[in-house]
């Protein structure tokens, strides 16, 4: 399988670098599992099975990637440890390609027929929600966008201070009415400014509590419906950020906020500062929602677009 290289050199280092902690995991692993071994069978598949579900592949995923694995070791009669590697590599981006995966290239938005194309953010607090804002509006700026915030993340003053903060570094227009302000009413004019000044995009906080899942999702739905006052079609994106560091945990909060609102696509932060990027893949595999940005730094131009070739390559690069 060819994988296309659609990234800069710069991208790709950053995300092999983003990406060293998780390698060097699941590499070290996989050397154990191969040692002494000349071909791949039922023991190697067996530790590798282990090998995947510790790398928060999840279980699910990972017997689906075993049972690809033992279906070509079935049809090829031997298959050698040395060609383990790149079977990994194979399956998994043949498993990614069956779900909702985009590959995209750049930072860009749909047309959408003049009206501002409206991103709804949505995720717990501390997984780097407002961070990912920030640095998405910066790409979407970098493409000749004309973007907006809208700050309706009300219920922590930071938040609101947060995203602030990056609207001034970014150098873009926020709508903001400080902390316990009405989120529907921020969300509101923050869209109504954006249609009114010609603006490209319009990204949207809102508050990360999942205590009461009752009211996350009837906030969520109010402030869907006042956008909609605005832009009928409104939001075109529900984007949740999950911490990738965070692991299992962060596959249980995609399950929450998959309850309590129709999300779109996902952005998986912290990669550069944890061993559990197979996360990615587990997740991806077991929501079937497009993965569009991965963190893996902390610099601006540190949040990627997510291509599942490059992802994939560099994951089992060493």
């Amino acid at each position: 399988m060819g994988l296309l290289n659609f990234f800069t050199k710069d991208k790709k280092e950053s995300l092999d670098k983003g990406l060293e902690k998780t390698k060097e995991n699941i590499f070290s692993k996989i050397a154990k599992v191969i040692a002494g071994k000349s071909s791949v069978d039922a023991d190697v598949l067996d530790n590798l099975e282990e090998v995947l579900v510790m790398s928060d592949v999840g279980v699910n995923t990972t017997l689906k990637i075993i049972k690809r694995i033992e279906e070509r070791v079935s049809k090829d009669k031997y298959v050698s440890t040395s060609q383990l590697n790149s079977i990994l590599k194979e399956e998994i981006a043949a498993l990614l390609s069956e779900n909702n995966t985009e590959d995209l290239t750049e930072f860009t938005i749909p047309e959408n027929n003049g009206n501002p194309y409206v991103i709804m953010v949505v995720g717990v607090n501390g997984v780097g929600k407002t961070t990912t804002i920030g640095k998405l509006a910066y790409q979407f700026k970098k493409q000749g966008l004309k973007v907006m915030l809208g700050a309706s993340d009300t219920f922590r003053a930071a938040a609101v201070d947060q995203l602030t903060i990056w609207a001034k570094r970014v150098d873009i227009p926020i709508v903001q009415k400080g902390m316990n302000a009405d989120p529907s009413a921020v969300a509101y004019d923050a869209i109504k400014a954006a249609r009114e000044q010609g603006m490209d995009v319009v990204i949207i906080d809102t508050a990360g509590r999942l205590h009461n899942k009752i009211n996350l999702m009837n906030e969520l739905s109010k402030i869907k419906r006042v956008m909609q006052k605005v832009i009928p079609d409104a939001p075109h994106e529900v984007l949740l950020v999950l911490d990738a560091s965070t692991g299992q945990n962060a596959v249980e909060q995609a399950r929450q906020f998959t309850k309590a609102t129709e999300v779109t696509a996902l952005a998986l932060t912290k990669l550069d500062g944890t061993a559990k990027g197979g996360v990615v893949i587990g997740i991806s595999d077991e929501f079937k929602i497009p993965v569009k940005y991965i963190g893996v730094g902390e610099k601006i131009d540190d949040l990627q677009v997510f291509n599942k070739y490059e992802f994939v390559d560099s994951f089992f690069n060493q």
